[in-house]
C-alpha cells in the first residue's frame, strides 16, 4: 500500500541520484518536499528531472530553517549523520531516515539485501542473474544504481535485490529483509566513521530488526564477520572456501558443495566464467538464497556461469604488445585491492591513488613486493600513499589519469600487466568511479593511435 505523507513537510538532504529519487518519491504521496544541497544548481547534474515538479530548493548550502522546521529528514546515503545540518536536526527532534528505509516500508515482495566491504554489486547481480533465470521478476539496485525507492512503482516484483552500503544502513528504523548477506569486513570508509568498530557497526545494523523467520548469509571464512553476528536472532547459513560445512555451501577443491537437510548437490568450478578466489566467495553468497528460496540447483547453477562480471571490476581493457590492461576502478579499498592483485603474476604495474578515505595502505605492501614492479601514484591520496609504501617497490607520481597510462605504457614489460586499482574514491577528479574507469579505458584504447601518430 502506498504510504501518505499528506501535510507532512520533509526535508532531502543530499540531490544525487537517491535524493532526486526521494523527491518525486515524498510529492508523489503528497508531502511539502525541500531539497537541500551544499552545491549549487549548475553543479548537480539531472536537477532538470525536478522542472514542474511542486519542491522548493535550498542549493548552495543549507539553511537551518529547512531542517529546524521540517517533520521529517530524508537523507541521502553520501550526506554523514554527523553534518551541521542532520545534528541541527537532531538537536531538535527531527526524526531522520533514509532512502531504504522509506521505500521498504511500502515495497511487498520479500528482500535479499546484500552488504559488506567489498563484492556487493557483483553478489547483488548474480543474485538478479540466477532469480531471473527461474522466471522470477526481480528489481536489482540499492547502491548498486538504482534506488529501491523507484522499485515501489510498480508492485509485481517477487523478489527485491537490493546491495546495502554501511551509509544506507545508518538511517534504517524498522527495516528487515528476508534474507541478509554479509560478504566480509575490512577497513573501509575511515573519513567518515571514527574508527573500525564504528563502521562494522553500521554493518550490523542490517540484522538488528531480522528474527528466526530471517536467514543471515554468512562468510564464516571471514573472524570479523563470525564475531560480529554472533549474537543476532536469525538463522544464520554460512558459506566457506575452505571450511568443511555440515549444512551451507563450502568449496572442495575444484568443486563448490552445497549441503542442506541431508541432501548434498555438487558444482564443478571450471565451469564458472568467473575467476578468483573472491568471485568464488561472490557466487556461493549468491546462490543460497535461491536454493533456500526453493530454486533448481542446475538454473541457479547455469546462471553463475553464464555470468561474465560488472564493468570497472576486474575488466580486461585490451592486451597490446603482450600487456594486458584491467579495469578495476570500482577497487576503492585496500581490500579489493589486495584480492584484485592476488589474482594477478608478476610484473604488474598498478595505478592507484584518489580521494583519501583513511584506510591503511601499508597492508599493499606484501603484495607490492611479490608482485608490482612499479606502483604509479595520483590525486589526493598520493602523498600519504608514497610515504606509508616507500620501498616496496619501485614509485612514480603523475599529475593525472592520462599521465598515469602514458608512463605505465613505458615501464610495463611484456609479458605483464596493467592494473587501475585506486584502494581511494574517485571525487577528488572524477564524479564517480564508472566515470574514472571510462576514461581510463578511453585512454588505454587510444594508446596504439598515439604511438601511430
Amino acid at each position: 500500500m502506498k504510504q501518505t505523507f499528506s501535510d507532512m513537510r520533509i526535508t532531502v538532504i543530499g540531490a544525487g541520484q537517491t535524493g532526486l529519487a526521494l523527491v518525486r518519491f515524498l510529492i508523489e504521496r503528497g508531502a511539502t518536499v525541500t531539497l537541500s544541497d551544499r552545491r549549487p544548481a549548475e553543479q548537480i547534474d539531472g536537477l532538470d528531472r525536478l522542472q514542474g515538479l511542486p519542491v522548493h530548493l535550498d542549493l548552495g548550502g543549507h539553511s537551518p530553517d529547512c531542517f529546524a522546521r521540517a517533520d521529517l529528514i530524508a537523507v541521502s546515503p553520501g550526506v554523514p549523520l554527523s553534518s551541521e545540518p542532520l545534528q541541527h536536526a537532531i538537536r531538535h527532534n527531527v526524526p531522520l531516515l533514509g532512502e531504504i528505509e522509506l521505500a521498504a516500508r511500502e515495497c511487498r515482495a520479500p528482500i535479499l539485501a546484500v552488504t559488506g566491504t567489498n563484492g556487493k554489486s557483483t553478489t547483488t547481480s548474480l543474485i538478479g542473474e540466477i532469480f531471473q533465470q527461474w522466471g522470477k521478476r526481480i528489481f536489482v539496485g540499492g547502491n548498486l544504481g538504482t534506488p529501491l525507492v523507484e522499485a515501489c512503482a510498480a508492485q509485481d516484483w517477487d523478489y527485491l535485490a537490493v546491495e546495502l552500503s554501511s551509509f544506507q544502513l545508518e538511517t534504517i528504523d524498522r527495516f528487515c529483509p528476508r534474507y541478509g548477506l554479509l560478504l566480509n569486513l575490512s577497513e573501509d570508509h575511515l573519513d567518515r566513521y571514527p574508527d573500525l568498530d564504528s563502521y562494522f557497526a553500521a554493518k550490523k545494523r542490517l540484522f538488528e530488526n531480522m528474527g528466526p523467520q530471517q536467514v543471515a548469509v554468512l562468510n564464516g571464512d571471514d573472524q570479523r564477520v563470525v564475531q560480529l553476528v554472533s549474537d543476532v536472532s536469525c538463522r544464520r547459513v554460512f558459506f566457506s572456501g575452505s571450511a568443511h560445512l555440515n549444512e551451507g555451501m563450502a568449496r572442495h577443491g575444484d568443486e563448490l558443495v552445497w549441503r542442506w537437510q541431508g541432501e548434498e548437490t555438487r558444482f564443478a568450478l571450471a565451469e564458472l566464467q568467473l575467476k578468483g578466489a573472491h568471485n568464488i566467495e561472490n557466487v556461493m553468497a549468491a546462490m543460497i538464497p535461491a536454493l533456500l528460496e526453493g530454486c533448481p540447483a542446475q538454473v541457479a547453477w547455469q546462471a553463475v556461469c553464464s555470468f561474465r562480471g560488472l564493468q570497472h571490476r576486474m575488466n580486461l581493457v585490451r592486451e597490446l604488445d603482450g600487456v594486458c590492461w584491467y579495469n578495476d576502478s570500482k577497487g576503492t579499498n585496500v581490500g579489493s585491492v589486495l584480492k584484485s592483485l592476488a589474482g594477478l603474476a608478476a610484473p604488474v604495474t598498478l595505478i592507484a591513488g584518489g580521494k583519501d578515505k583513511g584506510g591503511a595502505y601499508g597492508l599493499l605492501r606484501p603484495q607490492l613486493e611479490a608482485r608490482v614492479t612499479d606502483l604509479i601514484l595520483l590525486g589526493e591520496a598520493a602523498p600519504r600513499m608514497e610515504r606509508e609504501l616507500a620501498g616496496a617497490t619501485r614509485i612514480h607520481r603523475v599529475a593525472d589519469l592520462r599521465e598515469a597510462v602514458q608512463l605505465a605504457r613505458q615501464v610495463t614489460p611484456a609479458n605483464g600487466a596493467v592494473l587501475l586499482s585506486p584502494a581511494c574514491s574517485s571525487f577528488d577528479m572524477f564524479e564517480n568511479f564508472a566515470r574514472r574507469g571510462e576514461e581510463f579505458c578511453r585512454l588505454v584504447l587510444q594508446l596504439d593511435q598515439e604511438q601511430a601518430q
